[in-house]
């Protein structure tokens, strides 16, 4: 009886008919299948997102398409829950094409914002200044008139760069005791100097003399010797690649000595002290020569046992007349001739045709960045003599640094976000500095697939010939922001205000680094130390300070209207460090607001807007070391003060053994 009933229901006419119906549903999958894409991409070609188009393109896979046809199209962005988002988060998520000037708003309202509460007035000030007079350079620029001009100058002739200098006394003393090198120097290339010492003077200063308890002065003759190179901005003291300080009456060591050092980007580097004793045996030599010459001994002879015999003697505090085996090369009132020679490995200094000390070439300086050489205290100068000077064009001479090929041109922005913004301070003259950079560490993968976006953040020079080769430059290699501002050393803070802004509006980053110019970056490195914190956590990465104290005191000195505080806030050194996008957008919504402190001192800004941060919401700090402060360490993260001849060492290292490895090239 059942299978009666089964064969009823599957008799041969509705078995004909399941079968069409299912051949029907089959060619309308079939025809679904083109159709939807279809729908799809011209929904998505109106540019609308919206709707039942929108959802079902979450839903769907969407056809590929080519590189040609993605190139510039303007992608639909993820929304965002305002509910969610702090208030300072910024609305609009739109990546904007690059342009060559920062978007940054500067408008007296703006900078006026913290004068009324008494507080980095003279800061404010210094703004305000700087930001009218780059603003009418950045317009005459824009207008094509400083490029009229320098058009209309004569280019470099071999003239300006002439093989020797003579200035007398007087002549010297006109320039402000500066003999100007238009093309610095090179390989034995030498300078003579003849003078006299002048007698001790009184001394009240203890920055000068260390003063012994009971006593009111002490008396004092010295002077320096510098060659310098060209100062980078207005506010910053020129560097000082050789300071030569000879102290007749001694120092805290009661001894005549000699004294060298350099200074770079106001940054004093390990004295050497000559004190009468010669170099030893094992120590490194320069050029064959010894770094410090002999010129004292016991009253026997000059064997090392009766050297240890004289010092037993001085600690047990028998005193015993030192005899002069070679007298200390200055003496008060007496005529000198010193001629400071460039070699191989270092500058050597001659006195009175006698080797007197050799000093090596430090990290970072190369022979023609010496353009002037400066004499001052007490002495008495009768005349200057340079020969064997260089003839060719000046080493900050943009022709000779910037190599115009197409192989070192930023890539394009993305049109999404991006890992990591880097943004590099710069100066205007910086040409060499910027080259080295973009045929280095700016050649990573990272970089070149946009993954990681670098820029160079620049303000514009006192002079109109350098701004003019900046543009051209910024223009030509499309890595260049302008922060239309006269440069100045207190107001670096401006740029890395720059550098947020632009990485939250234009570029979009997760992380925003800033660093400088003469700091290598290992892109890889950085970005995985970022990605150690987790994703949704503010962070803040670099060679944290604690509980660092401003300079009351000195050439740094901060004073308390500047600072009022006691101590800085935590802050990472400036070369290299690492914040979230939201902390840079929390920058720029204050400082529009009128409500950002500004400080002189860059990183301890940075460090003081981060603990401002904090405060609402909490920042994971990072600490290493391998953000190096002063110069190199083996596997560095960021290494700074390098030339560039050793950033291109360091990449080629880099490439060749896969390990972060320093250069000692000069």
């Amino acid at each position: 009886m059942k299978r009666g009933k089964l064969d009823s229901l599957m008799s041969p006419s509705r078995l004909r008919l399941l079968q069409i119906l299912m051949a029907l549903l089959f060619f309308y999958m079939l025809f679904m299948s083109f159709e939807i894409p279809l729908v799809l991409r011209t929904g998505f070609g109106s540019g609308s997102t919206d709707g039942l188009y929108g959802f079902i393109g979450d839903g769907l896979p969407k056809p590929l398409e080519s590189e040609e046809d993605m190139f510039g199209k303007d992608f639909p962005t993820r929304p965002t829950d305002d509910s969610l988002s702090p208030p300072y988060r910024t609305k609009e998520r739109r990546v904007r094409v690059f342009k060559k000037v920062s978007g940054l708003v500067f408008n007296e309202t703006v900078l006026d914002g913290n004068v009324g509460k008494n507080e980095f007035s003279e800061l404010q000030k210094a703004v305000k200044h700087a930001w009218m007079v780059g603003r009418k350079l950045w317009d005459e620029l824009k207008s094509g008139t400083i490029e009229q001009h320098a058009a209309a100058k004569p280019a470099n002739r071999s003239e300006e760069c002439p093989p020797s200098i003579t200035l007398s006394g007087s002549d010297f003393q006109a320039r402000n005791r500066v003999l100007v090198l238009p093309c610095g120097l090179t390989l034995w290339s030498h300078i003579t100097v003849v003078g006299t010492p002048r007698w001790a003077h009184a001394e009240y200063d203890p920055k000068i003399a260390v003063l012994k308890e009971g006593d009111e002065s002490v008396m004092v003759s010295q002077f320096m010797m510098e060659l310098q190179g060209l100062k980078t901005v207005d506010g910053e003291d020129p560097p000082r690649i050789l300071h030569f300080n000879p102290r007749l009456k001694g120092d805290w060591s009661g001894k005549p000595v000699i004294e060298q050092n350099t200074c770079y980007r106001m940054q004093w580097g390990s004295a050497l002290r000559c004190e009468g004793w010669k170099s030893r045996a094992d120590e490194e030599t320069v050029d064959g020569q010894v770094k410090c010459e002999k010129w004292i001994r016991d009253d026997d002879n000059h064997s090392e046992e009766s050297k240890a015999l004289w010092w037993l003697n001085r600690l047990i505090g028998r005193t015993k007349k030192v005899t002069i085996d070679w007298p200390y090369p200055f003496a008060e009132g007496r005529l000198f001739v010193l001629t400071v020679s460039a070699g191989l490995e270092g500058y050597h200094i001659n006195v009175d045709g006698r080797h007197v000390t050799s000093f090596p070439y430090r990290t970072g300086f190369v022979l023609d960045d010496a353009t002037g050489l400066f004499v001052n205290g007490d002495v008495d100068v009768h005349s200057v003599f340079a020969a064997s000077l260089p003839t060719s064009h000046p080493s900050f001479s943009p022709q000779r640094h910037l190599e115009m090929s197409t192989r070192w041109k930023a890539p394009n922005l993305p049109n999404g976000q991006v890992g990591l913004f880097i943004g590099i301070l710069s100066a205007g003259n910086h040409f060499a500095e910027r080259m080295a950079v973009r045929k280095s560490w700016m050649q990573h993968d990272l970089i070149k697939s946009s993954d990681v976006v670098a820029r160079f953040f620049v303000a514009l020079n006192g002079r109109k010939e350098v701004n003019f080769e900046l543009k051209k430059e910024a223009d030509y290699f499309g890595d260049i922001v302008i922060v239309p501002y006269i440069d100045n050393y207190d107001l670096v803070v401006l740029k890395t205000i720059a550098i947020c802004e632009y990485g939250v509006r234009t570029v979009a980053a997760k992380y925003v680094m800033k660093c400088d110019d003469d700091t290598f970056v290992r892109v890889d490195a950085v970005l995985k130390e970022a990605h150690k914190v987790h994703g949704d956590r503010s962070l803040y990465i670099g060679n944290v300070n604690y509980h660092h104290k401003p300079f009351r005191h000195g050439k740094w000195a901060v004073t308390y209207e500047e600072w009022p505080e006691e101590d800085y806030p935590p802050y990472a050194n400036g070369p290299g460090y690492i914040i979230s996008l939201d902390i840079a957008e929390f920058i720029i919504s204050e400082f529009e607001k009128q409500k950002l402190r500004l400080f002189k001192m860059e990183d301890v800004s940075m460090g003081m807007w981060v603990e401002q941060f904090n405060s609402s919401r909490p920042v994971s700090y990072l600490h290493s070391l391998k953000f190096c402060q002063f110069g190199c360490i083996d596997d560095y993260y960021t290494a700074h003060y390098q030339s560039p001849r050793q950033m291109i060492c360091m990449w080629t290292k880099l490439q060749q053994s896969g390990k972060p490895q320093c250069c000692n090239m000069r």
